[in-house]
């Protein structure tokens, strides 16, 4: 097998990124389990530990286009330490919560590991994010209306 290059490698992991959004998204577990690493944990922002299998069931149903009716991601970072990658990022979201649409934003760490030959996901951990410390929107790279993907921003792998 030919030797990767760190731009295909930063490629590959800025394509996962996009699907990785795309499957929370869409609600997508099947596509979401086959890039996460069966010993995947994620850090929630108030920092609960879940492990892979809770974290998938809540995936099937953690997005509403009508709780979430705006979700992007922005700020992208993809640091390249040898077989593992840290992908940080941003999504600005509004959600409406009784009636009262409530905007925020999240960063987050994916930690990635290449076993195989492929890059799979082993952590993610999410944080808040304080108002003045949010990312422009000249860093958006994708937005969801209401779970519809709008032009113009980094297409979805298959």
């Amino acid at each position: 097998m030919a030797e990767r290059t760190p731009g295909q490698d930063l490629a590959d992991l800025r394509a996962l990124n996009a699907r990785f959004i795309h499957n929370f998204v869409t609600n997508d577990v099947p596509r979401h389990a086959a890039i996460t690493h069966p010993r995947f944990l994620c850090i929630g922002s108030r920092g609960q530990r879940q492990n892979r299998a809770d974290y998938l069931r809540a995936w099937a149903t953690g997005f509403h286009p009508d709780v979430i009716i705006y979700w992007d991601l922005r700020d992208e970072d993809i640091a390249l330490h040898g077989d593992v990658a840290l992908v940080r990022a941003t999504n600005k979201w509004v959600r409406v919560t009784d009636g009262n649409a409530v905007t925020g934003m999240t960063s987050y760490t994916d930690t990635y590991v290449r076993e195989g030959g492929r890059w799979l996901c082993i952590q993610a951990q999410l944080t808040g994010v304080a108002m003045d410390h949010w990312p422009s929107d000249d860093t958006i790279i994708t937005t969801y209306l209401r779970g519809v993907l709008q032009p113009g921003g980094r297409p979805v792998p298959v």
